[in-house]
């Protein structure tokens, strides 16, 4: 589905039965909405599900120059015209890597609008790409020396139709104070990243100064975990959510 704003054209999905509670997917850098196909089916009974593609990402255009249109403001304007095309008012976030920190600035935007949140891989810090990588590695060997099968990645995860704004659209971070947005946070959430992901520092950090949070360390995983371990992460994601009673 389309939907034209300010200077773009989003690119979104919806799977599910619309009477479900709502849930909104925010992908990964690097990814898109295509990330979520493999955990979709475990989702689609429990949810109405919204994945979409952030501005300059996928098969989401932008029609004018970048100029300032890659901040999380805008993202956030964004995802809540999609909801109001879907006349959807409230809803559960779940979130990866980089799209964590987008999701956090979200939340601290949208005060009520968030019903509770997973952010997975999170980090709030400086991305450190090479000890990611190693991370990957280290947890790969580890899953097949215990006989856990590889998953495919969704065909068109990292496909974008200009590979040059979906790199600019990763470039916001910098603009955003997320130390800041963490403080603001009220929500129901769980962080869940991987033993082997750097980014699982950060995480307890959150998790510590998030009232209401639970932790979730996922033993044998790397970076990029729904990708990686969509089994794993889906699952626990489910039992989240049936621990708080809402789905």
């Amino acid at each position: 589905m389309r939907v034209e704003t300010e200077g773009a054209t989003l690119n979104y999905e919806t799977t599910g039965d619309s009477s479900n509670p709502a849930l909104v997917l925010w992908h990964g850098a690097g990814c898109t909405l295509r990330m979520w196909d493999t955990v979709l089916n475990d989702l689609k009974d429990k949810f109405f599900c919204i994945a979409f593609d952030v501005r300059g990402a996928g098969k989401s255009i932008v029609s004018v120059e970048p100029l300032n249109q890659f901040t999380f403001e805008q993202y956030s304007k964004d995802i809540n015209l999609i909801l109001t095309e879907l006349n959807i008012e409230k809803f559960h976030l779940w979130s990866m890597a980089w799209g964590t920190r987008a999701a956090i600035a979200y939340c601290s935007l949208n005060s009520g609008k968030v019903i509770s949140a997973v952010f997975s891989d999170a980090s709030i810090g400086v991305a450190d790409i090479t000890a990611q990588k190693e991370g990957v590695k280290k947890a790969l060997a580890i899953q097949e020396e215990e006989g856990i099968p590889r998953f495919n990645l969704p065909q068109g995860w990292n496909e974008h139709c200009n590979p040059e704004t979906a790199q600019l659209s990763l470039s916001v971070a910098g603009k955003f104070n997320l130390d800041r947005a963490i403080d603001d946070l009220k929500i129901l959430a769980m962080v869940m990243t991987g033993d082997h992901d750097p980014n699982l520092q950060s995480s307890k950090e959150i998790s510590q100064r998030l009232p209401f949070t639970k932790l979730k360390i996922l033993e044998g995983v790397g970076h990029g975990s729904v990708l990686q371990r969509p089994d794993l992460t889906v699952d626990n994601f489910i039992e989240f959510h049936a621990s708080l009673g809402l789905s």
